[in-house]
């Protein structure tokens, strides 16, 4: 057994015996050749990964902002009371077992949770009683989990359609026959791809430096963590094409000279792994894998896929590589990037679902088609999940520069007020805001728009949110991990009547500290949505500071209470 097998290993133990003991730990050290203690490290880190024992149904249910606002207490409530189970507590049930869980990529389809990881979507309480009863009577889990079938709710005319047009298998790779690396990775640079998990930084550009590399190894590893709560764009690709973002892969390996390749498939999208495995097969069958691939001399490539095991850190490129090695998945200190030092200290290439299967497309459809579509800075297409109080929640495939205003249009925005860009890390628009365009040039958007109407607290989404990135802080480093703490702390004294101006002050100042000294884009990011409301829902926060003076102090005068309760004492005794 190797160290890079080491999440394997955990999850057959989990998978068996609902949890993973002392003796597996001790085993697996033993095995390794390190202590206990790191073993047990990497076991705590993740979320899906238990020491106690579960029951045998392990329930997770989605606790993001969506959710919240879609219902998640009443369906909490009678998770609880059809189990007579308590979420969060080991022990009480040989059946189930409850968990809050953050974002498991279903914005679309909530209240959503996963019961041993197979979906439940659009609960109700009736739902869920049933559920229920269903597996105390011994049904078979997947027999009743819901079908998860991704919304396409909007893609342009086919002249400018990228992902959801047609796909025919090989198509891509084939026109790698009669071409060299060179002109491939000039197709790549002429049509402007950036990477879609959020840094937009130029693909051609990362893969020439793994290309220009001197390392004896290569590596293609495709992040397909997305964990942004109100991010589930990547999973629709892998639901319909996940040929494209094999093909992708492969072109990456043909340009670089990478030899193996991961797919990170985060653990909430275990239900995809049948798919993708057969894909796979398909792809060696045909000849798309494993030796001189197409025919083509010394061009060799293999696809594993490694299951993650609920980490949002992991979604970070250098944290993903981490836990690939059998680690925590703790962001390393930036030294050098990936295509220096990567996996396991060779060249590696790191980019997203999204990616790849553009990577594939511009290949296909060629640069001029993708260069015909978008802006100056931003070419082609960009999938967008949005949900929330929309009419039509799911995925819209739109062209760079469309406008908030046509997209509340295409999805039925109900009453909209407060729009949330790419997830709680980014950042948030007002009405005053809805003709601005989504691109490069303006807003620049990772993938998900969650919209929220008048009706919805502020507070409330600001408190999920930081309550998120809190919980999903890996803690290596103190901004992030008592910044996001202090950051809370202000929310909840919000909510108590208790802020004043000072306090603003204060979450602007403990804002640019966090983004500025955390480790990695994690601690970065979070206090851009609590800091960017500040500034944009003026009003809505005026009526929310106290009008104490910000000298007075709300303290408990221990004193004063003491004599309080002895004069009661004395007039009932009197």
């Amino acid at each position: 057994m190797e160290r890079t097998d080491l999440l394997n290993k955990l999850w057959e133990f989990q998978n068996k015996h609902g949890y993973i003991s002392e003796n597996a730990i001790k085993e697996i050290a033993k095995t390794l050749k390190v202590s206990t203690t790191e073993i047990e490290g990497v076991v705590t880190f993740y979320h899906f990964f238990h020491q106690q024992p579960t029951g045998k149904f392990i329930i997770y249910l989605n606790n993001s902002i969506v959710s919240e606002f879609k219902g998640f207490q009443q369906i909490k409530a009678a998770f609880e009371k059809e189990t007579g189970c308590t979420f969060g507590a080991y022990n009480e049930n040989p059946l189930f077992t409850l968990f809050e869980t953050s974002c498991i990529g279903l914005s679309d389809q909530e209240p959503a949770a996963l019961i041993n990881f197979q979906p439940f979507t659009n609960l109700t309480p009736k739902k869920v009683v049933k559920i229920i009863k269903q597996l105390k009577n011994g049904t078979q889990l997947n027999t009743i989990s819901s079908t998860v079938t991704s919304k396409i709710q909007y893609t342009p005319t086919d002249d400018k359609t990228v992902f959801f047009r047609n796909y025919i298998l090989g198509n891509s790779i084939k026109k790698l026959q009669n071409s060299s690396a060179n002109k491939i990775l000039n197709l790549i640079s002429k049509a402007k791809l950036a990477g879609r998990g959020g840094a937009f930084f130029p693909t051609a550009k990362k893969w020439q430096y793994c290309q220009e590399s001197n390392s004896t190894k290569k590596f293609i590893i495709c992040n397909a963590d997305e964990g942004e709560p109100g991010t589930f764009k990547d999973r629709a690709l892998l639901e319909n094409n996940p040929g494209l973002i094999l093909e992708g892969m492969i072109i990456a390996a043909f340009i670089t000279g990478a030899t193996k390749g991961y797919i990170y498939l985060r653990a909430e999208y275990a239900y995809l792994l049948e798919k993708l495995e057969s894909t796979l097969q398909e792809f060696h069958k045909k000849g798309f894998l494993g030796k001189t691939i197409l025919g083509i001399d010394n061009f060799n490539f293999n696809i594993e896929i490694q299951l993650g095991a609920g980490s949002y850190v992991c979604g970070e490129e250098k944290a993903l590589i981490e836990s690939l090695e059998g680690k925590r998945g703790e962001p390393r200190i930036q030294k050098s990037f990936p295509t220096e030092v990567g996996y396991l200290g060779y060249s590696t290439v790191v980019n997203n679902v999204e990616t790849f299967a553009k990577a594939a497309r511009i290949i296909e459809l060629g640069s001029n088609f993708i260069s015909a579509i978008g802006t100056e800075k931003s070419k082609g297409t960009k999938l967008l999940s949005i949900s929330g109080d929309v009419a039509k929640p799911g995925i819209y495939e739109i062209e760079w520069g469309t406008t908030i205003r046509d997209l509340l249009k295409l999805c039925e925005g109900l009453s909209p007020y407060y729009i949330q860009i790419s997830g709680p890390s980014g950042s948030c628009i007002n009405s005053s805001e809805f003709d601005r365009k989504i691109c490069k040039e303006d807003l620049i958007c990772g993938g998900s728009i969650m919209i929220f109407n008048r009706s919805r607290s502020i507070l409330q989404i600001q408190k999920n949110f930081m309550k998120f990135f809190k919980t999903e802080s890996c803690g290596v480093c103190t901004p992030c991990r008592a910044g996001n703490q202090i950051l809370y702390e202000k929310i909840k004294k919000f909510e108590r009547g208790l802020c004043t101006q000072n306090d603003i002050d204060e979450i602007k100042q403990w804002g640019t500290i966090i983004q500025l000294s955390s480790r990695c884009g994690l601690g970065k990011s979070s206090p851009n949505s609590l800091v960017t409301s500040i500034a944009k829902f003026e009003d809505y926060f005026k009526l929310k500071i106290s009008p104490l003076h910000e000298n007075q102090h709300v303290e408990f005068d221990m004193e004063s209470a003491i004599q309080e309760y002895d004069s009661i004492i004395k007039e009932t005794q009197l």
